[in-house]
């Protein structure tokens, strides 16, 4: 699979599967599956996974946050249980060098996708629970979203940069926040966005993505990990 093995993506992952071809499957985009009309690819493991981790992360903190309501409890599953954390996962286990997906969606960026990665962490996540049943998943799953639980629980994950930054620079009076598109490139139906974030005339944060919003709130992550820095 691309330059790696299926042994070393196991070991990497902390799973011997009894049945590799469930990973090879949830390592599949549905490009590579296109490509080659044989290949099984991930999306309907990902259906699966995506209920298959909200189960696991609603069991844990039902059970571990007794204190919390109802309202709080599913607060802090929303954070743990996102595009934006599964791709936190992914790029701590290098998941997105391991997808096969073809060479057209690898040229246009589709290897740093967060929406890709995020689904492919998914996909593995029902791979692990066909091949060794719900209490190993539950195990694997906890082991690699321990810190993001930990983030979560303390109010330490931000989905929208774009409102934190504004929440930070006008807490004590207005100041001119705008996001300039500087350039695109791509074919239009895999297009990429590069924005500026300029404050007050001055230039604070690049950021980049498949989507205007993807570009603007990358680009506001940069200016707020610039200006915590600046504060520290």
């Amino acid at each position: 699979m691309n330059r790696y093995t299926l042994k070393e993506i196991e070991e990497n992952l902390g799973v011997s599967f009894n049945n590799p071809t469930l990973l090879k499957t949830a390592l599949t985009h549905s490009s590579f599956g296109n490509q080659f009309k044989d290949a099984e690819y991930n999306e309907r493991l990902e259906f699966l996974g995506d209920s298959v981790l909200q189960l696991c992360i609603t069991e844990y903190l039902f059970n571990n946050f007794k204190h919390k309501s109802e309202g709080e409890l599913t607060k802090t599953r929303s954070l743990i249980v996102c595009e934006n954390s599964l791709y936190e996962i992914a790029k701590k286990i290098n998941l997105g060098s391991y997808i096969r997906m073809s060479k057209g969606e690898e040229l246009t960026g589709g290897r740093e996708r967060i929406s890709i990665q995020a689904d492919a962490v998914e996909a593995v996540i029902a791979a692990v629970y066909l091949d060794k049943g719900i209490g190993f998943v539950r195990d694997f799953i906890l082991l690699h979203f321990e810190d993001v639980i930990k983030k979560a629980i303390n109010n330490e994950i931000v989905l929208d940069f774009k409102t934190k930054l504004q929440e930070l620079l006008q807490k004590d009076g207005e100041i001119v926040i705008q996001y300039e598109l500087t350039r695109y490139e791509g074919p239009p139906h895999r297009r990429k966005f590069f924005t500026n974030v300029i404050i007050d005339k001055k230039l604070m944060g690049e950021g980049s993505g498949y989507s205007k919003k993807e570009a603007e709130q990358n680009a506001a992550k940069q200016a707020l990990d610039m200006l915590e820095g600046i504060n520290e």
